[in-house]
């Protein structure tokens, strides 16, 4: 389901006077590759970008065409991993903030049995 315009303008606008709301964002888009659910993270971070500095920008900070950076971070988009950490970088930097993955245990899944 596509996101409607007012939507994409409320997170914009949201982005623009929230620093806490666009860590939050960013800190999501991460947080959901990590687990696995890479076409969320990819929806995520794609808000986040056209919510913050807009592709234009971050091309330029990568040195991706910004056309390779839409494509890769779109729904079809298979980005790799030298890419997709290289955003991810240049994004931190611009926000100020450095995400750090902590060991864990991992919530074990219920199955049927379990229940």
């Amino acid at each position: 389901m596509p996101l409607t315009r007012d939507f994409k303008e409320t997170i914009r606008a949201r982005a623009a006077s929230d620093a806490k709301f666009r860590k939050e964002l960013l800190r999501e888009g991460i947080d959901c590759m990590l687990t696995g659910d890479v076409a969320t993270a990819k929806t995520i971070l794609r808000d986040y970008i056209n919510a913050t500095l807009g592709f234009a920008e971050l091309a330029e900070a990568t040195h991706i065409p910004s056309k390779s950076l839409m494509r890769m971070l779109g729904p079809a988009g298979n980005p790799r991993a030298d890419n997709l950490f290289e955003v991810v970088s240049v994004l931190q930097q611009r926000e100020g903030v450095r995400f750090q993955v902590l060991a864990g245990r991992a919530k074990k899944k219920a199955n049927a049995a379990d229940r």
